[in-house]
């Protein structure tokens, strides 16, 4: 699936600008990463990435460390954690979740860990998808991808990124100062890599 229809290959695609977001440099960034993840997100990086704003290497390199560190360095696409650790968003009324269940359906998942129904409604629609009744697809790399993006443009984030604001970047993906040390840390790399 693509962002272009979710239905052609990237072989159908033209060729990409030059932002360069292979998966050897991603695996330069977090060596770690899980290949079949790290393969999703650099085919449809470059593509989606203009469509979104994302068109300068010190946004790029914004985006990819925080990516990193919401994904535990690519490792997964979901919030770690089981239905019992997911009851902590049960009855959030700010999520959207008011339904019984919704804490662990619509639990964090994707690039930047979409959470809540209203999140999961709200995305779908801007992507033309149906998140809601298909949460699932929300970790699917390209999906995730496509709704991270969706999500920076939504949040002004190139401002902040522009700046180099690590630490406002940081509270506009994740609403505070969570994990801000391996943000910062993974910036540094990425900025060797791209910049």
């Amino acid at each position: 699936m693509s962002m272009f229809g979710w239905a052609e290959t990237v072989a159908d695609l033209p060729e990409p600008p030059t932002l360069a977001v292979t998966e050897e440099k991603l695996r330069r960034l977090v060596p770690s990463g899980k290949p079949a993840i790290i393969a999703g997100i650099a085919a449809g990086f470059d593509w989606q990435a203009a469509d979104y704003g994302v068109t300068t290497r010190l946004r790029l390199c914004h985006f990819l460390a925080q990516a990193a560190h919401e994904t535990d360095r690519f490792r997964t696409l979901q919030e770690y954690g089981n239905t019992a650790y997911f009851a902590r968003y049960e009855g959030r009324r700010d999520l959207g979740n008011v339904q019984p269940g919704d804490g662990a359906r619509f639990h964090g998942r994707g690039v930047f860990q979409l959470t809540g129904r209203s999140n999961y409604r709200r995305y779908g629609a801007l992507l033309g998808l149906d998140l809601e009744a298909n949460p699932e697809l929300a970790k699917d790399p390209a999906i995730s991808l496509a709704i991270a993006f969706a999500y920076w443009r939504e949040r002004g984030i190139n401002e902040a990124a522009d700046g180099d604001d690590v630490v406002r970047v940081t509270r506009l993906i994740n609403g505070g100062r969570n994990g801000l040390a391996e943000r910062t840390r993974l910036l540094a790399v990425a900025k060797g890599i791209w910049l």
